[in-house]
């Protein structure tokens, strides 16, 4: 015996679904490494809006690409906060910073997209 759904049940789970369809599709936050020798190291890190990076720290000089801009805080464990704009397009140079841990927290509403070119051999 088949029991239909009354509306009110069946748009509750058209509802559901269509969450987990958007929860789902969401860019989620993370590094992808692309390549790596004794020169350089490469990822991709995308940061989702208030979804930051988990803290780490940069033993190593880099560049950054922005793949996709946006507005970064920069927030250290000692409190420290840094705002950048990264425009889509532009090159950015980091320096090493080995001391201090930070996590990057996107600020904006859309996801950011870098690409970090990070160089092994500091001259």
């Amino acid at each position: 015996m088949k029991k239909k759904l009354g509306v009110g049940a069946a748009l509750v789970l058209a509802g559901f679904g269509a969450g987990l369809a958007v929860a789902q599709g969401a860019t989620p936050t993370g590094r992808t490494p692309q390549f790596a020798n004794a020169e350089v190291r490469v990822w991709k890190s995308v940061i989702a809006a208030g979804n930051p990076l988990p803290l780490h720290r940069h033993d190593h000089p880099r560049v950054l690409i922005a793949l996709k801009g946006g507005t970064m805080d920069i927030r250290e464990e000692t409190g420290r906060s840094d705002i950048q704009n990264w425009e889509t397009g532009k090159a950015y140079w980091l320096p090493a910073n080995p001391k201090t841990l930070h996590q990057d927290v996107n600020v904006g509403k859309e996801p950011i997209e870098v690409m970090v070119v990070e160089l092994q051999k500091a001259w």
